[in-house]
């Protein structure tokens, strides 16, 4: 059916997934194909990670490469409803039918991370992402999350809540974090145990609740950090009721909370590895990253 709808607007070719990478494969194809003006990722936001990946596998180039649209049909949107649309495939495809009919897009930026020279992980690849990404507490829930779904679990909001408590219980640097947060110009951040990168805002949702971890990022700035170097009991408590209630105007704060906003490049270092995830997608344990925020990197149809 959305097929259908999209085909009677276009010239459609529909090519199905087979494979974990298949949708980075077939970005990159298109990016290096020269009739292509657009590709339409349906499904949730590891299959448009995968696609944008593909796209700008050797780097943004918004003028010449084709442009992006997102049908929402994984377990996860986030990227989608950031960028305003409905989370139901049907009205997102109707709404995609009439940005295309009005000529309606925008050129968001996008994060980009690599490796840090002089570490172990500088050969690491360059890993775009989309709307967020975090190294340690966060990406070790997604990690749990992950495993789950490799059981047959299907993803759901209670079995993350779930797996946040576990990470929380079985957290062994929770009252003293280890990693640090460097930029030029600034003294270091450090012990941080919890390290969330936005490229936009609401972070994520929770049913239908948006959550700002960091309410002034957005696809037209830099990256933002939200860091907390504390997670006892107590400030738990604090931290996940101030996320509940977080609005575009207050996100969480307080002496152990870390906001930082529009950064063009960081560093997060920690003393042992850590897990790291982009885009809800557990990528293994790093002790290094870099992170660079890219404007105008990619042209998307809203």
């Amino acid at each position: 059916m959305l097929i259908h709808a999209l085909a009677s607007e276009m010239k459609l070719e529909a090519v199905t997934t087979e494979y974990r990478g298949h949708a980075r494969d077939l970005g990159r194809q298109a990016a290096l194909a020269e009739d292509i003006d657009l590709v339409v990722a349906l499904g949730g936001d590891g299959t448009v990670n995968e696609v944008v990946n593909g796209l700008l596998h050797a780097g943004p180039d918004p003028e010449r490469l084709p442009g992006l649209a997102v049908v929402p049909g994984g377990s996860t949107n986030v990227f989608a409803r950031a960028l305003g649309l409905p989370n139901d495939a049907v009205e997102a495809t109707g709404a995609l039918l009439d940005a295309l009919r009005e000529g309606s897009e925008r050129t968001v930026g996008l994060g980009l991370t690599s490796g840090t020279p002089g570490t172990e992980d500088a050969e690491v690849p360059q890993r775009w992402f989309t709307f967020n990404a975090g190294l340690g507490f966060d990406a070790g829930v997604v990690g749990r999350v992950e495993q789950h779904r490799e059981r047959g679990r299907k993803s759901t909001h209670a079995l993350y809540v779930r797996q946040v408590v576990r990470q929380l219980l079985g957290e062994p640097n929770r009252r003293h974090g280890t990693i640090t947060l460097e930029r030029a110009g600034e003294e270091p951040v450090t012990e941080l145990v919890l390290s969330i990168v936005s490229n936009t805002s609401p972070w994520t949702f929770l049913g239908n609740r948006p959550i700002y971890a960091s309410p002034k990022a957005s696809f037209d700035t830099g990256l933002d950090v939200f860091g907390l170097s504390r997670l006892s009991t107590a400030s738990v408590a604090r931290y996940g009721t101030q996320l509940l209630t977080s609005s575009p105007e207050r996100g969480p704060h307080g002496k152990h909370a870390v906001a930082l906003h529009d950064l063009d490049q960081f560093t997060l270092h920690s003393k042992v590895p850590l897990p790291l995830q982009m885009d809800g997608d557990h990528l293994g344990l790093r002790t290094s990253v870099t992170f660079t925020g890219v404007r105008r990197a990619l042209r998307v149809i809203v």
